[in-house]
């Protein structure tokens, strides 16, 4: 069986693959010939899974599924939120991104945060969600090299590393997207699922 995930990020898709069960075949949007940007403009980041997942679904008619992450910072009620892939702006990049975040929690000593992914699916004629959530803290300097957004300021709570100075697996064990793609994973692979 086929399925979709409606995203243009080739690691993503490998990191993916590899977890599917044998029966799934798994295919990008370039896979499908869907070349275009899907605006995503929800107000929340379920809206904005949902919005690219109903694009994908309606353009193939074939199984597919979409995800959308935001970083929530308690001293500045929720944001950059949704819009924390843009949140200096339209042109920003990760380090702009980091950069404004820090200079927002200056003078807050709450420097609490949750990461939160999104994954809306589209299976056997039918709608669902999953979600992922970890808890931690914004750091005042980034540290490590690895991942990427706002990886190098973000502590999750029990570690003492930034997702930055994680290795891949132990962050795909514990991140807000590998806890909500363990969840579709195991619908995926549950028997009653053809």
């Amino acid at each position: 069986m086929e399925i979709i995930f409606a995203t243009h990020n080739p690691n993503k898709l490998k990191e993916v693959q590899q977890l599917l069960p044998a029966h799934l075949h798994l295919k990008g949007l370039k896979e499908i010939g869907f070349t275009k940007d899907i605006p995503e403009t929800g107000n929340t980041l379920n809206e904005n899974a949902w919005i690219k997942a109903d694009t994908i679904f309606n353009t193939s008619r074939i199984a597919c599924f979409a995800d959308d992450t935001g970083l929530e910072v308690s001293a500045l009620n929720g944001a950059p939120g949704v819009y924390s892939a843009r949140y200096a702006g339209p042109e920003a990049n990760a380090l702009k991104n980091m950069e404004k975040l820090l200079q927002a929690l200056e003078s807050h000593t709450d420097r609490s945060a949750q990461f939160r992914t999104v994954i809306a699916l589209h299976f056997n004629q039918q709608k669902f969600t999953f979600e992922g959530v970890v808890k931690g803290k914004i750091i005042r300097t980034p540290r490590g090299s690895g991942g990427f957004g706002y990886d190098p300021i973000f502590q999750p709570d029990g570690f003492e590393t930034t997702f930055a100075e994680m290795d891949l697996d132990t962050k795909n064990k514990i991140s807000h997207r590998g806890l909500a793609f363990q969840q579709l994973l195991h619908f995926l692979a549950s028997p009653t699922n053809p």
